[in-house]
């Protein structure tokens, strides 16, 4: 292990600061949206456009990785993050934020792309805790954002100077990556292996992960809780989340990924369960333990299956982000009508069916994953 922390360690460094980078510049939007209303003259649901164009940008990021992805390396989508930050920062005028925003995203798209199965293939055995430790740091990079943002006076035009000067810097040090890395990108030695039925745990994960990350705190507020305290238990939420994802590092290429998913998505339904039965706020807390190992779990399982060819990661985070867009629209319009624990029943429902699906075919998917 020592010696591949030597040979890749350019790898590893740029990507554990893009990942950080990238948690810090998606958990911006929440604090500066009401910053960036008042500059421009809108309500704060037009400027949560802004958010929008974020993952649209990201979307057509992944789109451009399935398509050119043989051609592009981390230097790529860190210079793209650079473009986009900047944009936002200068401040010149709302059309032009929304434009930087979707460029930002773009980059954020291709870095998940392109880092995941680079560190992946690059560390071999442990490159299941290698992913883990990069999607931990993308915690570290989301909870500590907001902290700095208030420390600055919240202003957002220096924040997102500050991450286009860091991206800036992770460029940099992207520039030193090996040639046998920039090729491991390129050259595919299993074929592309379309699975539509495992992309589906995808979706489902990453959906969950989206609805408590966007409506919990809603839910929570609906089931009696004040705004405080569901502040609070979101950031629990992702402080469990951070610890769950960190925990992995030491143990993900001792277990079998796709048992990770499932043993995950049967923790997220027992919590579920006890978030409607008895007080919710804690078993939400908890439920981020849960929503911290799905990504890992399901990204190495569906990597493995589905060969590596340079249209497979593309393939796998389109997925996510089917459930990720899709997801908290199609929640927040079932519960209407529902109790007060509606949402929770929910999600109840929807990870005790997912887990139930992948127990039953966990012997099958591991045995596929490590053949």
């Amino acid at each position: 292990m020592a010696s591949l922390l030597r040979t890749h360690a350019a790898l590893l460094f740029a990507g554990i600061a893009t990942f950080a980078l990238m948690g810090a510049g998606q958990s911006l939007y929440g604090p500066a949206l009401p910053a960036f209303a008042r500059e421009f003259g809108l309500s704060v649901a037009q400027a949560g456009w802004l958010i929008s164009a974020l993952w649209i940008g990201s979307a057509l990021g992944v789109a451009l990785m399935f398509f050119r992805g043989r051609h592009v390396t981390p230097r790529h989508a860190l210079g793209v993050m650079v473009v986009g930050s900047a944009i936002i920062a200068s401040g010149i005028g709302w059309w032009p934020t929304l434009a930087g925003s979707v460029i930002f995203g773009m980059g954020y798209g291709i870095s998940t792309v392109v880092f995941n199965p680079r560190v992946l293939r690059a560390f071999g055995a442990k490159g299941p805790s290698m992913v883990s430790l990069l999607n931990a740091m993308f915690a570290v990079g989301a909870i500590a954002a907001p902290l700095a943002f208030v420390a600055i006076g919240s202003n957002p035009h220096l924040a997102f100077a500050a991450v286009a000067v860091i991206a800036g810097v992770i460029w940099l040090a992207a520039g030193t990556t090996g040639r046998d890395e920039e090729e491991a990108g390129r050259v595919a030695s299993k074929p592309y292996r379309f699975r539509a039925g495992l992309l589906c745990f995808g979706v489902v994960c990453i959906g969950v992960e989206a609805c408590l990350i966007g409506l919990g705190p809603t839910a929570l507020i609906t089931a009696g809780a004040s705004e405080e305290t569901a502040a609070r238990a979101l950031s629990g939420f992702f402080v469990a989340f951070l610890i769950a994802r960190t925990a992995l590092v030491f143990v993900a290429h001792l277990v079998p990924p796709f048992a990770i998913y499932a043993g995950a998505m049967v923790g997220a339904a027992l919590c579920a369960i006890g978030a409607v039965l008895l007080p919710p706020v804690p078993f939400f807390m908890a439920m981020g333990a849960f929503a911290g190992l799905f990504f890992p779990g399901f990204f190495v399982t569906a990597s493995r299956v589905m060969g590596d060819d340079p249209r497979v990661t593309p393939t796998i985070i389109a997925a996510g982000l089917v459930g990720g867009i899709s997801s908290p629209v199609i929640l927040g319009w079932l519960v209407e009508g529902m109790g007060e624990r509606g949402f929770f029943q929910i999600i109840a429902g929807l990870t005790l069916a997912t887990a139930l699906v992948a127990l039953a075919l966990l012997r099958r998917v591991n045995a596929e994953a490590q053949g």
